[in-house]
Order: C-alpha cells, then sequence, then structure tokens
C-alpha cells in the first residue's frame, strides 16, 4: 500500500551561503533565471553577479547576504514546486532559520518575492546598523545542556550590568557608574569609552539549533566571558563566530523597530499552508500573526529544535531543505536522526529528493 510522504519544507539562513550558489539552477531553467532577474530589477543592482562571482568579502555583507540566501532558495523552489505537482504531491509545511522564515513565506505566498528581497535588504541594513562594530558577538556553544548555557549567560549578564541609573539626565550619576565599571575587579576596563559599553552587557540564548549547538549573542565582552564559563562548565567548544552583529539579541532592538516600520507597507496575506515561526515555535496561518512574529523574531532567540519538533509531532513525514548547502538537514540529524530529510540546491540534488519521494510514496 502506497502513502503520500506529509512535506515540510525548511529554507536556511544567513552562513549558508557560497560564492556562485544557485548557478546551476540559473543555467538550468528559465524559471530559476527569472528568479534571479526579478531580484536584481527589485533591488535596483545586480545582486546576481555578487552572488555568482563575488567577491566573498562583498556577500558576506550582511545586506547582499540576505537577500542573495533568499534569492538563491525560492529559485530552489520554483524548480522543485513543478516537480512536486507532476507527482500529485502537496508542501504541508514550511519553516525557515532566521532569514530563511522570509523564504518560507514566499512560499507560502504571505508576501510577493519581489516584497520579500526588499525587505531583507533593509533587514539586513538594520541589523548591521544597530550596534556600532565591535560591540557586539556571537559564539556557538557544543556539547552543553541549554538550562545550563542559560544560566550562565544569566550570570554573566548579571556580573557585567551595572545597576541601572536613577536619573539618566544626571551627569555625576552617569560619570559614577562608568568610574565603577572601570575599577570593578570583575568588570576591567581601560578607558571610559569601553566602561560605558560594558555598562549595558548582556548575553543570552540566540540560536537554539539542536540539543547539541546553541548559539549565544550579545555584548562583545558578555559573549566572551560566557563562551568562557560555558567551556568551564563541560562545553565540548565555545566557538566565537565571523558575525557583524549580535543578532537575535537584545541589542537588536533598533533594528527591530525600524523593521516594524518597514513591513507597514508590505501586504500579507494567509499563507497557502501553515509556516513555523522562529519566535514562538508555533504554526501561523494568519497574515497579521505573521507580521508581528517576523518583526519579533528580530530580537527573540531562534527556536529551531521547538519549530523541527512541532512540524515532526504535526505530521511531517519528509523534510526538505530548500536552498544553499545542507546546515539545516545536518541539524535535523542532531535533533532526530529518524527525521526523513533530503536537500534541493542543485540540480543532482533535486534528482536525489525527487528519488527519495518516490521511494517513500511506494513504501
Amino acid at each position: 500500500m502506497s502513502t503520500t510522504p506529509k512535506i515540510a519544507l525548511l529554507f536556511p539562513g544567513q552562513g549558508s551561503q557560497t560564492v556562485g550558489m544557485g548557478r546551476a539552477f540559473y543555467d538550468a531553467s528559465p524559471a530559476a533565471r527569472a528568479v534571479f532577474e526579478e531580484a536584481d530589477d527589485a533591488l535596483g543592482f545586480a545582486l546576481s553577479d555578487i552572488i555568482f562571482n563575488g567577491p566573498e568579502e562583498t556577500l558576506k555583507l550582511t545586506e547582499h547576504t540576505q537577500p542573495a540566501i533568499l534569492t538563491v532558495s525560492i529559485a530552489a523552489l520554483r524548480m522543485l514546486e513543478p516537480e512536486l505537482q507532476s507527482r500529485n504531491l502537496a508542501i504541508a509545511f514550511a519553516a525557515g532559520h532566521s532569514l530563511g522564515e522570509y523564504s518560507a513565506h514566499v512560499a507560502a505566498g504571505t508576501f510577493t518575492f519581489a516584497d520579500a528581497v526588499r525587505t531583507v535588504r533593509s533587514r539586513g541594513q538594520f541589523m548591521q546598523s544597530a550596534v556600532a562594530p565591535g560591540d557586539g558577538a556571537m559564539a556557538a556553544i557544543l556539547g552543553l545542556d541549554a538550562d545550563r548555557i542559560n544560566d550562565i549567560c544569566a550570570a554573566v549578564s548579571d556580573e557585567l550590568t551595572n545597576p541601572p541609573i536613577a536619573d539618566p539626565g544626571d551627569p555625576a550619576q552617569q560619570i559614577n557608574v562608568v568610574m565603577e565599571a572601570i575599577t570593578h575587579p570583575t568588570n576591567p576596563t581601560l578607558t571610559p569609552a569601553e566602561a560605558a559599553v560594558r555598562v549595558s552587557a548582556i548575553v543570552a540564548p540566540a540560536n537554539i539549533n539542536s540539543p547539541n549547538q546553541i548559539v549565544i549573542s550579545g555584548s562583545t565582552a558578555a559573549v566572551e566571558l560566557a563562551a568562557t564559563r560555558c567551556k568551564e562548565a563541560g562545553a565540548k567548544r565555545a566557538v566565537m563566530l565571523p558575525v557583524s552583529g549580535p543578532f537575535h539579541s537584545a541589542l537588536m532592538q533598533p533594528a527591530q523597530d525600524a523593521l516594524a516600520n518597514a513591513l507597514e507597507s508590505i501586504a500579507f496575506h494567509d499563507p497557502a499552508f501553515p509556516v513555523a515561526a522562529n519566535a514562538d515555535a508555533r504554526l501561523l496561518t494568519r497574515g497579521p500573526e505573521i507580521r508581528d512574529a517576523l518583526i519579533r523574531q528580530v530580537t527573540a532567540p531562534v527556536r529551531w529544535v521547538e519549530c523541527i519538533q512541532l512540524l515532526a509531532k504535526s505530521g511531517a513525514t519528509h523534510f526538505i531543505e530548500v536552498g544553499p548547502g545542507k546546515v539545516l538537514s545536518g541539524l535535523n540529524r542532531q535533533i532526530d536522526k529518524s527525521l526523513s530529510t533530503t536537500n534541493v540546491e542543485d540540480p543532482a540534488s533535486l534528482d536525489s529528493t525527487l528519488t527519495a519521494l518516490t521511494t517513500a510514496s511506494a513504501a
């Protein structure tokens, strides 16, 4: 007796980019080529040239990376969709990691690709400018319990953050706080400017990627100290990440406020299928609640483990990572080895995915 796979699409986020990604689809398919051309038209510059030719440093700029990954993901989707339709296979759910949540909503028809590509470029600019270079950081913690990491982050934030100023307009109180930060033995600094940064030092979990991989984010001093404390507590590794800002932390509040204004001009529709929200690990089906979730996502942690568990509990039987790389496929193996997961990033991987779906349907 044959069974029909219940498909959940997964869309990658920042960090999956490589120069040349998506080129095989561009060369093979007019539908995929049209996606790159639409992105160039919507943005008013040749994003496709940056994607295909780099240089890498230009592609790595957040304002380029975010629309680039979105574009390659939707080009891959446009190759996948007709193949699913020809096999009478429907998409049941979608989810995207951080930036990938926008790709998921393009797939579901919540908003147009053109609106999405312009919005994520602005989102990247807002996130880049929210915190001065060097003031924020992120670190990956491997092999330490989530509750222990959360406790360490809370303790470090308390340790490095001075009590609030009763009257922020009183210069004397401001000077006292900075001087206390300079002289405090657990918060050594060399200059008043450095001390001022540490007055509001915070760190917290930002990406709960798998049971074995959690990314923390916040002010640089707090992240560095928390990473050290996590290693001392038994983490297998604590690695500072080469990112340009403390994403998914409270320090992104200016970016969140700016994005809220930008999203007011975007038309949101009810999605064709439920999409898991990073911020809440809930399946969303209404346009207005999706707008709110995408706004809150900027400062909220990405609850990826819960999103995948929710999709599986809701009946997803086959997960397809759509877009560059295999990061999410690897996380699925860490979350639950029994999850059937394939990826689509080029024609060869598309063929492999379709073979797996055909085999699953015949089982």
